[in-house]
């Protein structure tokens, strides 16, 4: 999966996604009608269905953006001070490296005892190797965003493991997809690889608006439950894909995620029922938007979220693939066509 590797070590903070972007550009410009980009920055594919007579309008999205830092300040002593970008856990990050968009690379300290900072981002800091502030501004500035370092690896029983999982799994998963479709859905599909997700869910938004979806499905991680952590739920990697029951951030419409499931069951895609107690995704944008979109989620599950060493599963990446393939290819009735 090399270019799930390169879409995972792509360099790209909320709101500094053009790396991930120009990738993506690149991989899906000739299998689709149409690709635009906003002033948001949301890429966005175009892929006509055959006009049948129950045709939808169907947005996924998928988000490009992944978690960070942005720089508040330079200590007298060199040391640059930060503020989070998007939910980040200090435990996770302390005493290890980032990255800059210039290149520059950090390490990651705390003013105290990391156990008592109680996840506020504000008192770690980052050493680039310089000693006095007039030599750290020469490389970094308040304002510059940094990124987590963590590699690609493949691992046993086709386990992967890389930073920014969250969600490049799901933009290669919609990639795949997108070559999948060679026009003979009915619907008319909008691949969406969104900005922004991690501070706010503002670029699905944008494009909801824009395209005034029927249906919207977004793809995104979940958490795995199958090792102690600090959540509580049914999750596991390598079970199948997550078809989305629970999400605090919007609720799923009945009809879309019994059709999902029927999707899988008459596919033979291995599934599993995803509830998220905690967190959101582009789904409740594209929930809210315009006068208001049905919407449903795909979810990959993610073991150690929010971290620079995330697993997920090929298989569960596999059915992920072969769901939404099948899902576009329905034939969707509402209430109201009846």
């Amino acid at each position: 999966m090399k270019l799930l590797e390169e879409l995972t070590q792509a360099w790209g903070v909320s709101g500094r996604e053009k790396n991930v972007r120009a990738i993506i550009k690149r991989e899906i410009k000739d299998y689709v009608d149409s690709y635009s980009v906003d002033a948001m920055g949301n890429l966005i594919a175009y892929k006509k269905g055959t006009d049948s007579e129950n045709s939808k309008k169907i947005m996924y999205t998928a988000h490009m953006d992944e978690i960070g830092y942005q720089v508040t300040h330079i200590e007298g002593d060199g040391r640059v001070k930060v503020c989070s970008v998007g939910w980040t856990w200090t435990s996770s990050i302390y005493n290890d490296k980032v990255i800059f968009q210039n290149g520059v690379i950090g390490v990651v300290g705390c003013d105290g005892p990391v156990e008592e900072v109680h996840n506020k981002a504000q008192e770690l800091y980052i050493d680039i190797g310089c000693t006095s502030k007039e030599e750290t501004l020469k490389h970094v500035q308040p304002g510059d965003y940094c990124g987590f370092i963590g590699k690609y690896y493949e691992m046993l029983n086709g386990h992967i493991c890389s930073k920014s999982l969250d969600d490049r799994v799901a933009c290669y998963v919609m990639i795949e997809a997108i070559k999948k479709n060679h026009g003979q859905y009915p619907n008319d599909i909008y691949y969406v690889f969104t900005v922004q997700e991690e501070v706010g869910c503002r670029g699905s938004e944008v494009a909801a608006e824009r395209i005034k979806p029927e249906i919207g499905v977004s793809l995104d991680v979940t958490p795995d439950h199958y090792y102690p952590s600090d959540l509580k739920g049914c999750n596991q990697v390598g079970k199948g894909v997550g078809v989305t029951f629970g999400n605090p951030s919007a609720m799923l419409d009945e009809y879309l995620v019994d059709e999902m499931v029927r999707t899988c069951e008459e596919n033979n895609i291995d599934y599993q029922r995803d509830v998220m107690d905690r967190g959101g995704t582009d789904a409740s944008s594209m929930n809210r938007a315009y006068y208001g979109t049905r919407v449903a989620g795909i979810s990959i599950v993610d073991r150690f979220p929010h971290s620079q060493s995330s697993i997920v599963s090929k298989h569960d990446i596999e059915c992920a693939i072969d769901l939404v393939d099948k899902y576009s290819a329905r034939e969707f009735t509402f209430e109201e066509d009846w």
